[in-house]
């Protein structure tokens, strides 16, 4: 029976700890009703890479004027909060399934908030690179938890569908971080950009403290160290699909990241838009990746199959990438903006249905380690984003091509691990209840090494 499919067992297995006695008892299981709070505190958490990127896009030329490095080294910043974040989901996923979701995420939130204060006293381009990881380390605690807490609470369709309702939430934060840095930068520098980011993270700290629960049960966790998180993370990753769909998502968010990095360049710099106007077009773009995202999650899910969906999106990727390819090496002649801004937006958009299903196409085929799937999944995407990053201006500030290259070989390469691993054609389903493949889970899949 998939993994995904099933109840969560009341007697203690083997390598789970026993509960304490007089311990408070946990969150129930699957198909738990979240209350608004909650579900807006796990949005916050979502939100915190678009937030400690998105509002400091703005300000990345006048960081490169400023600190006075040239526009690679600038994005390395980008590339080290990416980076820290790949590595420390790595850490706290699995940290999560030990000890659970509470005492690993306030302690990753507290370092946060120290991290983004440092950042803001930077000196040089050097040590605001080496502040950037340690802020992508310690925000990485919010990440992984998040996703393994939804896990905890939902299967199937609903999962699912709270991924959306997630997207709604979370993307709010690219739409008014970079409209806030634009305005940032009005009163002040990109310094100030860090205060901002500073007090946020204290707030979310705060709400996570006096409002979010414990969600997993201490009979549902890992009583192992270092080895049993490895042969969790080893389990999971001899289940095809799931590994299917960890580098569709990853390569999508390459996609994705490649425009998140290059993006302010090519808008400001080659097009020669105002820092406001280039926030007011990024935020129109994830509008788009919002709306598209509640569509998935309110008309599509539970009606037509999650891979279909998947599928139709990565191919959108790539239709919008090879269009703004032939733009940017002149194939259409001098376009100008709007055309570019139009294949972004599609590109975007087409975001809200491959990121949300692949993290539940591949959280449905694991139950009892979420916080090392969600690690997993976290940690490809941000690894895979932090290549993509230096990538995009290998060619300097001054064309648009090696941003579009990026995309499409990251949407190609996408569409093939899904096609190549996942082989949904194959697969045996009962879509129209849970809107997803059905499959032996990735746990079981191990069960015999």
């Amino acid at each position: 029976m998939p993994e995904g499919g099933a109840h969560r067992p009341q007697t203690t297995r083997r390598g789970r700890a026993e509960p304490a006695a007089g311990t408070r008892p946990a969150a129930p299981g699957p198909h738990r009703r979240t209350g608004l709070l909650v579900t807006l505190v796990l949005g916050g958490l979502t939100a915190t890479p678009p937030l400690a990127m998105d509002m400091y896009l703005p300000s990345l030329p006048e960081v490169t004027r400023t600190l006075q490095a040239p526009a690679a080294t600038v994005q390395l910043t980008l590339t080290a909060c990416l980076l820290g974040m790949a590595l420390g989901q790595l850490v706290v996923g699995p940290m999560s399934d030990r000890w659970g979701r509470r005492r690993p995420l306030l302690a990753g939130l507290a370092v946060y908030v120290l991290a983004t204060a440092l950042c803001a006293f930077a000196p040089t381009v050097g040590t605001l690179v080496a502040f950037r990881l340690a802020q992508g380390l310690a925000g990485a605690a919010g990440i992984v938890i998040a996703r393994a807490v939804v896990r905890d609470l939902y299967d199937g369709v609903a999962m699912a569908r709270f991924f959306s309702t997630l997207m709604l939430i979370s993307g709010v934060a690219p739409v008014v971080a970079p409209l806030i840095g634009g305005q940032i930068l009005r009163v002040t520098d990109w310094r100030g950009v860090f205060v901002v980011l500073t007090v946020v993270g204290a707030l979310l700290g705060t709400l996570v403290w006096f409002r979010l629960p414990e969600t997993l049960p201490p009979a549902d966790r890992h009583s192992g160290g270092v080895g049993e998180a490895l042969h969790s993370m080893r389990r999971l990753l001899t289940d095809l699909p799931f590994t299917g769909y960890l580098l569709a998502g990853g390569f999508a968010f390459a996609a994705l990241f490649a425009y998140i990095s290059a993006s302010p360049f090519v808008v400001q710099e080659i097009y020669g838009a105002s820092p406001q106007t280039f926030s007011l077009l990024f935020g129109l773009n994830s509008v788009g990746l919002v709306v598209v995202g509640q569509i998935n999650g309110k008309v599509l899910v539970g009606r037509v199959r999650l891979d279909r969906v998947l599928g139709a999106g990565l191919a959108v990727v790539i239709l919008a990438a090879t269009a703004l390819l032939l733009m940017a090496t002149g194939a259409f002649g001098d376009v100008g903006l709007a055309p570019v801004a139009a294949a972004l937006f599609v590109l975007m958009s087409a975001m809200g249905v491959t990121l949300p299903n692949t993290q539940s196409l591949a959280l449905l085929r694991t139950r009892h380690s979420a916080g090392s799937a969600s690690a997993l999944l976290g940690t490809s995407s941000f690894l895979i984003g932090a290549i993509a990053s230096p990538l995009v201006g290998v060619a300097g500030e001054h064309t648009a091509v090696p941003m579009a290259v990026v995309q499409l070989t990251a949407g190609v390469v996408a569409l093939a691990c899904f096609l190549g691993l996942c082989r949904p054609w194959r697969t045996g389903t009962d879509g129209g209840d849970r809107g997803a493949p059905g499959a032996v889970g990735a746990e079981n899949a191990g069960a015999g090494h």
